[in-house]
């Protein structure tokens, strides 16, 4: 008998009761095919080759206790039962399926569309890995975390997964078809990867348009002068069809994400800072296309497309073996599974949950101080004032030491801002000066990235020494809450460095650096203030990042509409992926030089702040700005104190969802398809959200406006307009008045 029939007789034998193993694991011609069931209604798939290496379990918590489930065979299929989800693999093309317990079919793996290969990594041993799944007609998939290209349905779309300023990848996509798939990989994720690709030359360069900006970097604010070019190329695409193209700068960072199809713009994008890659979705008929990209000097573009072909595929160059999870059921339901088996979201301290105010940035203790007791004096509530970086002056970067002559008494700071009934959040990064102090000493023990100034928290004496700093300089001043900046690290600087004791390749951690981070704060304070729940700030994120109550928000975005409207599908797409915490620097955090008088930016930063008022988190931040609602005049402020007040005013609301949160494994920012999934039209409204269970929210994107057009989506009893208390029927298109005071907002009778 062969050997694999030896196998699957044995698994015979289980299947006339509960399976006692933890896992079934089969032979495939790749290597062995483990199937770990997780809970009622997942199952983790993973594919071993002959020489894959077992790294630490980042994501999953060992506490989850394995769920009951049978084997059986029938014919070429072995069938993994559980009680909400049936797995099934076929012998004869080594594919598996997944099934409702009725029968009726989730999702099914593609035949032959499975890679696993052998790769060196300077030395080291990996896998090149990737999976192919088929899609329906009617699917629609959302997730993946949080990206500037403005697509909520991500079927078909191209995206490569790191992280960088503004871009938070998750490998984890939701269907409207009742599934979710999570893809276990901690380093660089391809999300339906291009197919071809051409390399873009230079056509010209327009020194005309040469500009100096203010900008941000990683050694503080400066002015860059900034040119830029234009390139060309071509490219040919078999048939007619729906196509995703990736626009890759070949930079760490863009500044400016163009692309002209035929003549014909597809995206236009400017900011200080962009992701490397930007996707945009459109339909080509078959043949030769001309595609023109305009870059800043140093890039190096390519473009690369790929065909809508039904198929969603997952691949990632480094991994230790293939490996995913499979969720059988509702958003609620796969969100709930993805929390309790990646750690549960803890409960968010009620003072986060008012108003944050932040700028960049408070220069000084008594400058901080005074503001504070401005608003104080005007009767403007304020749980969490921020002081952002540079706080440490000449001492160093991050050297964890105040300036003392800027900070002469932190504690009394931190004090005095108690006694006002306010809380104080402190910018501190996971890089230090190598010529501080600190850093020195960081330096001398090795605990650095090799060629950085990160330090190197998967070296664990590393982050306990990091820890201990932070905790015997600055927690112990008593200060309430931390903002982790720039835990990407920033500029994907994992890439062709070595980490921890091991040296092992930083590609292979490439996109799990924020969860070191932020775990080393979180545990420590949990250790010393076990009494309180920790809130940390932080720009990136990654698999289980809610466990550790951390709120992301969206990094160093523009100020115009069009990001504004990115921003909330950014957020939209952050909440698929089971994080419970997002918001955005409402405003936008790049301002121009006119902020205070300009009425056309007054206009944005308000509605920027209306919308925020139903966000998760509720926070105001600016570059280069004094962000207090009284720099903007009288009727500018008295909108915005008004949205501020609406805040408090949905207070109770707000605290209720958030118990719902931590005890239930709620999400309180919504897309759509988690309210109405039979419901095609509302699912795939992009900015439309509902803020808990009873409000709809219909941010205002666009200037000027007197009137909107708003989709409500099917509801039996239909819908109130807040504003003026008009009810609607749901399954319908309609157009609500705009006006200065707020944006459209219903309640779900």
């Amino acid at each position: 008998m062969k050997k694999s029939e030896l196998l699957i007789t044995s698994l015979l034998l289980l299947a006339l009761g509960a399976c006692r193993s933890e896992t079934v694991e089969l032979p495939i011609s790749e290597g062995r095919l483990i199937l770990k069931p997780l809970d009622d209604n997942s199952i983790r798939v993973s594919v071993k080759g002959p020489e894959t290496i077992e790294l630490e379990e980042l994501y999953y918590c060992s506490e989850t206790k394995r769920p009951d489930f049978k084997v059986v065979r029938d014919g070429a299929k072995t069938q993994i039962r559980q009680k909400c989800l049936t797995t099934v693999f076929d012998s004869e093309d080594g594919s598996l399926s997944y099934y409702r317990p009725d029968g009726s079919l989730l999702l099914r793996e593609i035949a032959g569309g499975r890679k696993l290969l052998s790769v060196d990594i300077r030395g080291h041993k990996f896998a090149s890995v990737a999976q192919d799944f088929a899609l329906r007609d009617d699917e629609h998939l959302f997730g993946l975390g949080q990206f500037q290209d403005g697509y909520l349905d991500v079927r078909g779309l191209t995206r490569r997964l790191t992280q960088v300023n503004t871009q938070i990848s998750i490998p984890m996509i939701i269907s409207n078809k009742g599934y979710g798939l999570l893809w276990n990989n901690y380093g660089l994720t391809d999300f339906n990867p291009s197919t071809a690709t051409v390399r873009l030359e230079k056509a010209y360069s327009d020194e005309a348009s040469s500009i100096v900006v203010n900008t941000t970097s990683t050694h503080g604010n400066i002015r860059e002068r900034r040119s830029f070019e234009t390139f060309k190329g071509e490219f040919t695409v078999p048939e007619d069809g729906v196509y995703s193209l990736l626009l890759d700068v070949g930079q760490s960072m863009a500044r400016k994400h163009y692309l002209a199809v035929d003549g014909e713009v597809q995206t236009d994008v400017n900011n200080l800072w962009l992701p490397p890659t930007t996707s945009v979705r459109m339909t080509l008929c078959k043949g030769m296309h001309t595609v023109e990209v305009r870059g800043a000097r140093g890039d190096n573009p390519t473009v690369g497309w790929r065909l809508d072909d039904g198929t969603t595929r997952f691949s990632s160059p480094v991994a230790a073996a293939l490996d995913y999870t499979v969720f059988a059921g509702s958003a609620d339901e796969v969100v709930g599974s993805y929390r309790n088996l990646t750690g549960k979201a803890p409960v968010m301290p009620k003072w986060a949950l008012g108003y944050i105010h932040c700028r960049e940035r408070y220069d000084s203790q008594e400058e901080l101080l005074s503001n504070a007791a401005e608003f104080k004096e005007r009767g403007i509530p304020v749980d969490l004032i921020v002081q952002d970086w540079q706080w440490w002056g000449d001492t160093g970067w991050n050297s964890m030491e105040f300036d003392s002559k800027k900070y002469p008494d932190p504690k009394a700071m931190v004090d005095s801002l108690h006694k006002m009934d306010m809380r104080l959040m402190l910018s501190v990064w996971s890089k230090v000066d190598r010529n501080s102090k600190l850093g020195a000493r960081m330096d001398s023990l090795g605990y650095y990235i090799e060629g950085s100034d990160w330090i190197d928290f998967f070296n664990p004496d590393a982050a306990a020494y990091y820890w201990q700093n932070f905790n015997d300089k600055l927690v112990s001043l008593g200060i309430d809450s931390w903002w982790l900046d720039a835990t990407e690290p920033e500029n994907d600087d994992l890439k062709d460095r070595s980490i921890g004791k091991d040296g092992l390749p930083g590609e292979v951690y490439r996109n799990v650096y924020p969860l070191k981070v932020v775990s080393t704060v979180y545990n420590g304070l949990k250790q010393v203030r076990p009494e309180s729940e920790p809130l940390i700030l932080t720009r990136s994120s990654a698999i289980g990042m809610q466990r550790y109550g951390a709120v992301t928000w969206s990094g160093d975005v523009g100020n115009d509409w069009e990001t504004l409207r990115r921003q909330i599908v950014g957020g939209l797409g952050m909440m698929a992926c089971g994080q419970a915490w997002w918001t955005y620097d409402a405003g936008g955090f790049f301002r121009p030089f006119d902020q205070y008088d300009s009425p056309d930016y007054r206009e944005r930063m308000i509605r920027w702040i209306q919308n925020s008022v139903r966000l998760p988190i509720m926070r105001v931040h600016g570059y280069m700005s004094q962000t207090e609602p009284w720099r903007y005049g009288d009727e500018t402020m008295k909108l915005f104190v008004k949205a501020i007040g609406e805040r408090y005013a949905l207070l109770p609301y707000i605290e209720q969802c958030a118990r719902r949160v931590a005890e239930e494994n709620y999400t309180l920012m919504r897309p759509l398809v988690f309210d109405f999934p039979d419901d095609n039209t509302a699912m795939l409204q992009d900015t439309e959200y509902m803020f808990g269970p009873k409000y709809l929210v219909c941010p205002v994107t666009a200037p000027g406006l007197k009137s909107m057009k708003v989709y409500l989506p099917e509801n039996a009893a239909g819908w109130r307009l807040l504003s003026d208390g008009s009810t609607h029927s749901g399954a319908q298109t309609i157009s609500v008045p705009v006006t200065a005071d707020g944006i459209p907002i219903f309640e779900r009778l």
